[in-house]
Protein backbone atom coordinates (compact mmCIF):
# COMPACT_ATOMS: atom_id res chain seq x y z
CA UNK A 1 0.00 0.00 0.00
CA UNK A 2 1.23 3.42 -1.06
CA UNK A 3 1.76 5.95 1.74
CA UNK A 4 -0.49 8.52 1.90
CA UNK A 5 0.67 12.14 0.97
CA UNK A 6 -1.22 14.53 2.75
CA UNK A 7 -1.30 17.76 0.71
CA UNK A 8 0.07 20.45 3.70
CA UNK A 9 -0.12 24.12 3.31
CA UNK A 10 3.49 24.68 3.06
CA UNK A 11 3.00 22.95 0.05
CA UNK A 12 0.25 25.16 -1.39
CA UNK A 13 2.31 28.12 -0.15
CA UNK A 14 5.10 26.59 -1.95
CA UNK A 15 2.77 26.06 -5.52
CA UNK A 16 1.41 29.69 -5.28
CA UNK A 17 5.19 30.93 -4.74
CA UNK A 18 5.47 29.20 -8.58
CA UNK A 19 2.65 30.57 -9.76
CA UNK A 20 3.62 34.24 -8.99
CA UNK A 21 6.56 33.98 -10.60
CA UNK A 22 5.27 32.88 -13.52
CA UNK A 23 6.28 29.48 -15.10
CA UNK A 24 5.04 26.32 -17.13
CA UNK A 25 2.72 24.31 -15.26
CA UNK A 26 4.52 21.41 -16.48
CA UNK A 27 7.66 22.39 -15.21
CA UNK A 28 6.15 22.55 -11.64
CA UNK A 29 4.64 19.33 -11.82
CA UNK A 30 8.21 18.00 -12.99
CA UNK A 31 9.62 19.45 -9.69
CA UNK A 32 6.88 17.78 -7.30
CA UNK A 33 7.43 14.21 -9.09
CA UNK A 34 11.25 14.68 -8.70
CA UNK A 35 10.86 15.40 -5.06
CA UNK A 36 8.55 11.90 -4.49
CA UNK A 37 5.15 13.15 -5.42
CA UNK A 38 3.24 11.09 -7.00
CA UNK A 39 1.43 12.37 -9.83
CA UNK A 40 -1.99 12.42 -9.03
CA UNK A 41 -1.73 14.18 -5.94
CA UNK A 42 0.67 15.87 -7.62
CA UNK A 43 -1.96 17.31 -10.11
CA UNK A 44 -4.67 17.55 -7.07
CA UNK A 45 -2.81 20.12 -5.30
CA UNK A 46 -1.56 22.47 -7.91
CA UNK A 47 -5.48 22.68 -8.49
CA UNK A 48 -6.74 23.29 -5.05
CA UNK A 49 -4.08 25.61 -4.10
CA UNK A 50 -4.34 27.66 -6.88
CA UNK A 51 -7.94 27.66 -6.87
CA UNK A 52 -8.14 28.88 -3.35
CA UNK A 53 -5.98 31.23 -3.49
CA UNK A 54 -8.08 32.61 -6.60
CA UNK A 55 -10.86 32.41 -4.74
CA UNK A 56 -9.87 34.17 -1.95
CA UNK A 57 -6.93 36.73 -3.46
CA UNK A 58 -8.14 36.89 -7.23
CA UNK A 59 -6.02 36.42 -10.27
CA UNK A 60 -2.34 36.37 -9.59
CA UNK A 61 -0.79 39.35 -11.46
CA UNK A 62 1.23 37.98 -14.33
CA UNK A 63 0.92 35.31 -16.93
CA UNK A 64 4.48 34.67 -17.98
CA UNK A 65 5.88 31.91 -19.01
CA UNK A 66 9.47 31.85 -17.64
CA UNK A 67 11.76 28.59 -17.97
CA UNK A 68 12.01 26.95 -15.33
CA UNK A 69 14.71 27.50 -11.93
CA UNK A 70 16.28 23.68 -11.93
CA UNK A 71 18.11 24.63 -8.83
CA UNK A 72 14.76 25.17 -6.91
CA UNK A 73 13.24 22.38 -5.94
CA UNK A 74 9.43 21.25 -4.61
CA UNK A 75 9.34 20.45 -0.77
CA UNK A 76 9.01 16.69 -0.36
CA UNK A 77 6.59 14.94 0.80
CA UNK A 78 8.02 14.82 4.44
CA UNK A 79 9.24 17.74 4.18
CA UNK A 80 6.02 19.43 3.28
CA UNK A 81 4.45 17.62 6.68
CA UNK A 82 7.27 18.55 8.78
CA UNK A 83 8.86 15.70 9.36
CA UNK A 84 12.30 16.44 7.24
CA UNK A 85 14.30 19.73 7.55
CA UNK A 86 14.42 21.26 4.43
CA UNK A 87 18.02 21.93 2.66
CA UNK A 88 18.47 26.31 2.41
CA UNK A 89 15.66 29.04 2.66
CA UNK A 90 12.60 27.79 0.94
CA UNK A 91 12.92 30.03 -2.85
CA UNK A 92 9.72 30.63 -5.37
CA UNK A 93 11.19 29.41 -8.62
CA UNK A 94 9.90 30.73 -11.66
CA UNK A 95 7.09 29.05 -12.10
CA UNK A 96 3.59 30.10 -12.50
CA UNK A 97 0.19 28.25 -13.45
CA UNK A 98 -2.28 29.52 -15.78
CA UNK A 99 -4.64 28.08 -13.28
CA UNK A 100 -4.77 31.68 -10.77
CA UNK A 101 -2.23 33.68 -13.50
CA UNK A 102 -4.72 34.06 -16.07
CA UNK A 103 -7.35 31.29 -16.35
CA UNK A 104 -11.17 32.33 -16.69
CA UNK A 105 -13.50 31.89 -13.87
CA UNK A 106 -16.73 33.43 -11.55
CA UNK A 107 -15.57 34.95 -8.55
CA UNK A 108 -17.12 33.01 -6.44
CA UNK A 109 -15.36 33.75 -2.80
CA UNK A 110 -18.10 35.53 -1.47
CA UNK A 111 -20.38 32.26 -1.42
CA UNK A 112 -23.29 33.89 -2.50
CA UNK A 113 -25.50 32.29 -5.17
CA UNK A 114 -25.84 34.86 -7.36
CA UNK A 115 -23.41 36.92 -9.08
CA UNK A 116 -24.07 40.33 -11.69
CA UNK A 117 -22.97 39.08 -15.14
CA UNK A 118 -22.59 42.46 -16.15
CA UNK A 119 -26.60 43.40 -17.40
CA UNK A 120 -28.19 40.57 -15.44
CA UNK A 121 -28.39 38.51 -12.11
CA UNK A 122 -27.59 34.87 -12.90
CA UNK A 123 -27.57 31.65 -10.26
CA UNK A 124 -25.29 29.57 -9.18
CA UNK A 125 -26.68 26.52 -9.43
CA UNK A 126 -23.85 24.20 -9.36
CA UNK A 127 -20.05 23.52 -8.59
CA UNK A 128 -17.52 21.18 -9.58
CA UNK A 129 -13.55 21.09 -9.18
CA UNK A 130 -12.60 18.43 -10.71
CA UNK A 131 -13.63 18.80 -13.92
CA UNK A 132 -13.62 23.01 -12.73
CA UNK A 133 -17.22 23.43 -13.67
CA UNK A 134 -20.02 25.74 -12.87
CA UNK A 135 -23.81 25.78 -13.82
CA UNK A 136 -25.23 29.07 -13.50
CA UNK A 137 -29.09 29.39 -14.37
CA UNK A 138 -30.68 32.79 -15.57
CA UNK A 139 -27.78 33.45 -17.89
CA UNK A 140 -30.26 34.28 -20.94
CA UNK A 141 -33.69 35.48 -21.23
CA UNK A 142 -36.03 33.13 -22.83
CA UNK A 143 -36.50 36.17 -25.54
CA UNK A 144 -32.54 35.86 -25.90
CA UNK A 145 -32.85 32.05 -26.43
CA UNK A 146 -35.56 32.36 -29.51
CA UNK A 147 -33.59 35.22 -31.11
CA UNK A 148 -30.63 33.32 -31.25
CA UNK A 149 -32.40 30.39 -32.58
CA UNK A 150 -33.76 32.48 -34.82
CA UNK A 151 -31.15 34.25 -36.39
CA UNK A 152 -28.98 31.18 -36.77
CA UNK A 153 -31.65 29.03 -38.46
CA UNK A 154 -31.37 29.97 -41.86
CA UNK A 155 -27.55 29.32 -41.48
CA UNK A 156 -27.29 26.22 -40.31
CA UNK A 157 -24.68 23.69 -42.13
CA UNK A 158 -23.12 20.50 -40.89
CA UNK A 159 -21.18 20.63 -37.92
CA UNK A 160 -17.67 20.16 -38.39
CA UNK A 161 -14.46 18.75 -35.99
CA UNK A 162 -11.03 20.42 -36.41
CA UNK A 163 -8.53 18.26 -38.36
CA UNK A 164 -5.45 17.54 -36.27
CA UNK A 165 -3.08 16.35 -39.05
CA UNK A 166 -3.42 20.20 -40.85
CA UNK A 167 -4.85 22.79 -38.58
CA UNK A 168 -8.54 22.69 -40.80
CA UNK A 169 -12.01 20.77 -40.23
CA UNK A 170 -14.17 18.49 -41.37
CA UNK A 171 -17.11 16.69 -41.47
CA UNK A 172 -16.80 13.85 -38.88
CA UNK A 173 -19.44 10.99 -38.30
CA UNK A 174 -18.23 11.60 -34.10
CA UNK A 175 -20.14 15.20 -34.54
CA UNK A 176 -24.14 15.16 -35.90
CA UNK A 177 -25.53 18.46 -35.05
CA UNK A 178 -26.12 21.25 -37.67
CA UNK A 179 -24.29 24.97 -36.51
CA UNK A 180 -22.95 28.25 -37.81
CA UNK A 181 -21.07 31.00 -36.49
CA UNK A 182 -21.46 34.54 -35.92
CA UNK A 183 -18.60 37.03 -35.75
CA UNK A 184 -17.15 38.55 -32.92
CA UNK A 185 -19.57 41.27 -32.09
CA UNK A 186 -21.70 40.73 -35.03
CA UNK A 187 -25.08 42.03 -34.06
CA UNK A 188 -26.46 43.72 -30.89
CA UNK A 189 -27.43 40.82 -29.64
CA UNK A 190 -24.08 38.50 -29.51
CA UNK A 191 -22.45 41.77 -28.60
CA UNK A 192 -24.60 42.14 -25.11
CA UNK A 193 -23.64 38.35 -24.51
CA UNK A 194 -20.55 38.44 -25.43
CA UNK A 195 -19.87 41.21 -22.67
CA UNK A 196 -22.02 39.58 -20.37
CA UNK A 197 -19.68 36.26 -20.31
CA UNK A 198 -16.26 38.53 -20.25
CA UNK A 199 -17.76 40.10 -17.06
CA UNK A 200 -19.03 36.94 -15.23
CA UNK A 201 -15.76 34.75 -15.96
CA UNK A 202 -13.52 37.91 -16.16
CA UNK A 203 -12.11 37.30 -19.30
CA UNK A 204 -11.39 39.57 -22.45
CA UNK A 205 -13.87 39.63 -25.18
CA UNK A 206 -11.32 39.44 -27.36
CA UNK A 207 -10.50 36.25 -25.82
CA UNK A 208 -12.72 34.55 -27.41
CA UNK A 209 -14.01 33.19 -30.54
CA UNK A 210 -17.36 34.18 -32.36
CA UNK A 211 -21.13 32.41 -30.88
CA UNK A 212 -21.24 29.31 -32.29
CA UNK A 213 -24.85 27.88 -32.43
CA UNK A 214 -26.24 24.25 -32.83
CA UNK A 215 -28.99 22.40 -33.11
CA UNK A 216 -29.27 18.63 -32.41
CA UNK A 217 -31.95 16.77 -33.89
CA UNK A 218 -33.39 13.28 -32.50
CA UNK A 219 -30.35 10.99 -32.35
CA UNK A 220 -28.14 13.79 -33.27
CA UNK A 221 -25.00 13.46 -30.76
CA UNK A 222 -21.24 14.61 -30.05
CA UNK A 223 -18.75 11.53 -28.91
CA UNK A 224 -16.71 12.01 -25.83
CA UNK A 225 -14.06 14.61 -27.03
CA UNK A 226 -11.90 17.63 -25.66
CA UNK A 227 -12.07 21.19 -26.35
CA UNK A 228 -8.26 22.22 -26.07
CA UNK A 229 -5.65 21.62 -28.71
CA UNK A 230 -3.41 18.68 -28.80
CA UNK A 231 -0.31 20.99 -29.14
CA UNK A 232 1.57 17.41 -30.07
CA UNK A 233 -0.50 17.28 -33.36
CA UNK A 234 1.33 18.87 -37.10
CA UNK A 235 -1.42 20.87 -37.08
CA UNK A 236 -1.30 22.62 -33.94
CA UNK A 237 0.85 25.82 -34.94
CA UNK A 238 -1.49 26.53 -37.59
CA UNK A 239 -4.48 26.39 -34.91
CA UNK A 240 -3.04 27.88 -31.94
CA UNK A 241 -1.35 30.97 -33.89
CA UNK A 242 -5.11 32.54 -34.31
CA UNK A 243 -5.32 32.79 -30.04
CA UNK A 244 -3.25 30.63 -28.57
CA UNK A 245 -4.80 27.71 -26.37
CA UNK A 246 -8.92 27.24 -25.82
CA UNK A 247 -8.82 27.03 -21.92
CA UNK A 248 -12.37 27.47 -21.27
CA UNK A 249 -15.80 26.61 -22.37
CA UNK A 250 -19.11 28.11 -22.13
CA UNK A 251 -22.25 26.30 -22.93
CA UNK A 252 -25.73 28.24 -23.43
CA UNK A 253 -28.60 26.27 -23.65
CA UNK A 254 -31.42 27.72 -25.94
CA UNK A 255 -34.00 25.38 -25.29
CA UNK A 256 -34.90 22.59 -23.03
CA UNK A 257 -35.14 19.23 -25.36
CA UNK A 258 -38.26 16.67 -24.37
CA UNK A 259 -35.83 13.95 -23.50
CA UNK A 260 -32.04 13.52 -23.84
CA UNK A 261 -29.59 15.65 -25.38
CA UNK A 262 -27.08 16.09 -21.47
CA UNK A 263 -23.91 17.28 -21.28
CA UNK A 264 -22.12 14.29 -19.95
CA UNK A 265 -18.18 14.28 -18.44
CA UNK A 266 -17.65 10.33 -18.43
CA UNK A 267 -14.25 10.45 -16.36
CA UNK A 268 -15.74 12.78 -13.66
CA UNK A 269 -19.35 10.67 -13.70
CA UNK A 270 -20.86 14.18 -14.12
CA UNK A 271 -24.40 14.55 -15.85
CA UNK A 272 -25.77 18.24 -16.75
CA UNK A 273 -29.17 18.23 -18.22
CA UNK A 274 -29.79 21.57 -20.97
CA UNK A 275 -32.72 23.50 -19.88
CA UNK A 276 -33.61 26.74 -21.73
CA UNK A 277 -31.87 30.01 -20.18
CA UNK A 278 -28.43 28.17 -18.26
CA UNK A 279 -25.04 27.90 -19.00
CA UNK A 280 -22.47 25.81 -18.46
CA UNK A 281 -19.41 26.59 -17.89
CA UNK A 282 -16.24 24.57 -17.51
CA UNK A 283 -11.99 25.80 -17.80
CA UNK A 284 -9.36 23.88 -18.58
CA UNK A 285 -5.48 24.88 -17.60
CA UNK A 286 -3.71 22.77 -19.49
CA UNK A 287 -4.39 20.36 -22.35
CA UNK A 288 -4.14 17.42 -20.19
CA UNK A 289 -6.72 14.64 -19.58
CA UNK A 290 -6.02 14.97 -15.92
CA UNK A 291 -8.41 17.98 -15.70
CA UNK A 292 -11.27 15.68 -16.58
CA UNK A 293 -12.69 18.08 -18.88
CA UNK A 294 -13.47 15.28 -21.40
CA UNK A 295 -17.00 15.58 -22.53
CA UNK A 296 -19.74 14.46 -24.80
CA UNK A 297 -23.53 15.55 -26.20
CA UNK A 298 -25.36 13.08 -25.03
CA UNK A 299 -27.83 12.13 -27.97
CA UNK A 300 -31.35 14.17 -28.53
CA UNK A 301 -34.12 11.25 -27.56
CA UNK A 302 -37.05 13.59 -28.64
CA UNK A 303 -37.24 16.86 -29.74
CA UNK A 304 -34.84 19.12 -31.07
CA UNK A 305 -31.84 20.45 -28.83
CA UNK A 306 -30.36 24.10 -29.31
CA UNK A 307 -27.04 25.38 -27.52
CA UNK A 308 -24.93 28.28 -28.09
CA UNK A 309 -20.93 27.88 -27.47
CA UNK A 310 -18.34 30.17 -26.55
CA UNK A 311 -14.70 29.41 -26.38
CA UNK A 312 -12.13 31.32 -25.03
CA UNK A 313 -8.44 31.33 -25.74
CA UNK A 314 -5.43 32.11 -24.21
CA UNK A 315 -4.87 35.31 -25.98
CA UNK A 316 -6.48 37.50 -28.34
CA UNK A 317 -8.41 35.60 -31.31
CA UNK A 318 -8.34 36.99 -34.98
Amino acid sequence: MQAEQPITQELKRWIVAQAQAGCRPEDVLEAMKSSGWRDEVAIRAMEEALQSHLQSQGPLPGSGMAAFDPRTTAPSPAQAAGLTPREGPARAAPAGLLAAAGQPGPDLASGRSTLIAGDREVTVLMQSQRPRAVLFGNFLSSGECEALVAMARGRLARSETVVNETGGSEVNSARTSDGMFFNRGENELCARIEKRIADLLRWPIQNGEGLQVLRYLPGARYLAHQDYFDPEQPGAGTILARGGQRVGTLVMYLNTPLRGGATTFPDAGLEVSPVRGNALFFAYDRPDPACLALHSGAPVEEGEKWVATKWLRQGVFS
